[in-house]
């Protein structure tokens, strides 16, 4: 029988990891401001965006390998931290720079399935993709399975699919991103180290040392990267006012993905209408809404996210949509699921421009006077409807 190779002692490894993260939540109110740090509601739902953060970073301490990888769940309706996309499911694998990697499994049928490689951040946090990977350009047989190879040299005897990896690349992250959730089919991809043995011996002691060394500070960055994201805004101005946001070069963002937002305030009887022109051509666009903390507002449960294929163009080309918390009884409409404040977030991915949309209140009982005459009506019969049936599609989707 084989014996564990030699190590420091679990129990002070553990308490040295419990004692990284006693002081998280303090910290993580200490970012916020008065009335928001004070309010005992937003302080559990700190707690909510602590135990997020825990859950997604051990799940990577327990099951990342970069020489025995698989793409793992990231962040998603559950693991809600980074702020997720409504229609997209993250998930990363964790490799080894400068190593080999076969991909196979099968395309689906989704406009957006790419993987990005991911060196480890630069200097200042900021985290930029070094490539991002075209499921969709792959050659694939009758059944859509692929095979490629991802390396730093392409091999002088490979005849099929490759892309260069990046030798400082530690994280593949495969983005699959859906437009219409009852009929778009995910692909399903297995990822492999082919330039080291496929077999994985016991883990030793320092191995698994090392793994709850870094879980708390991992979790630390996990939980405080974005919290203040809200009220940064909102001093900044862009309270119900859109202002672009930089997700491309600071934090990893889709290549060719513009993003703006804004910070919205509400009271109950108000809406924020926002008002857009229309790209003549887009391969991808949405709008999701965010909490005061900035996490994603539950649109697994609520309509609180919209996309291309879900929401309704005006007949003068214009894109209209509402924002408040009592459902204004027409298509295009928002929940802000009970929060106040929070963000306005969109997406125009691969669109032949990228408007920046304007918003204002209005009462949500003129909504209708602010509208063009012709839009439908939803009843609160059908509104139910629509969340049941988007959250029967949503769950069938492969988020673990």
């Amino acid at each position: 029988m084989s014996r564990p190779a030699d190590g420091e002692p679990f129990l002070p490894a553990w308490n040295t990891f419990l004692d990284g993260l006693r002081d998280l939540a303090p910290a993580m109110l200490d970012k916020l401001p008065a009335q928001l740090r004070d309010d005992p509601q937003t302080q559990h739902e700190i707690g909510r965006l602590l135990l997020g953060a825990l859950a997604a970073r051990s799940i990577e301490a327990i099951a990342g390998d970069g020489d025995h990888p698989m793409f793992l769940p990231s962040l998603n309706v559950v693991l809600n931290v980074f702020q997720p996309n409504a229609d997209t499911v993250y998930k990363t694998a964790h490799i080894t720079p400068g190593g080999t990697y076969r991909l196979r499994g099968r395309a689906g049928s989704l406009r957006i399935a790419k993987i990005g490689s991911m060196a480890p951040p630069a200097a200042d946090g900021s985290i930029q993709a070094s490539s991002y990977y075209d499921l969709n350009s792959l050659k694939t047989d009758e059944d859509g399975t692929f095979d490629a190879l991802l390396s730093p040299t392409r091999p002088e005897d490979h005849t099929g699919d490759w892309w260069e990896l990046d030798p400082r690349a530690n994280t593949l992250l495969l983005r699959q991103v859906a437009y219409d959730w009852s009929a778009e089919r995910d692909p399903v991809i297995a990822v492999e180290r082919v330039d080291a043995p496929p077999t994985r011996a016991r883990p030793d002691a320092a191995d698994l040392a090392r793994r709850l060394q870094a879980l708390a500070p991992g979790v630390d960055r996990t939980a405080t990267l974005l919290i203040d994201h809200v009220p940064q805004l909102q001093r900044e101005g862009y309270v119900n006012k859109f202002k672009v946001w930089d997700v491309v070069s600071n934090y990893g963002g889709l290549f060719g993905q513009f993003y703006y937002e804004c910070a919205y305030e509400l009271q109950d009887h108000e809406a924020l209408l926002i008002e857009s022109d229309y790209p003549e051509t887009c391969e991808y666009a949405s709008l999701i809404l965010t909490n005061q903390i900035f996490e994603t507002t539950d649109w697994y449960n609520n309509h609180s996210s919209l996309n291309g294929a879900q929401w309704r163009l005006d007949t003068d080309g214009k894109l209209r949509v509402v924002v408040s918390a009592t459902d204004p009884g027409v298509p295009n409409w928002l929940d802000t699921a009970g929060y106040p404040t929070g963000v306005v977030q969109g997406r125009w991915t691969d669109c032949s421009s990228n408007p920046m949309p304007s918003a204002r209140t209005v009462a949500v009982a003129d909504v209708a006077k602010h509208l063009p005459a012709d839009t439908p009506r939803v009843t609160k019969q059908q509104r139910e409807q629509i969340i049941r049936d988007r959250r029967a599609w949503f769950q069938q989707r492969p988020l673990w």
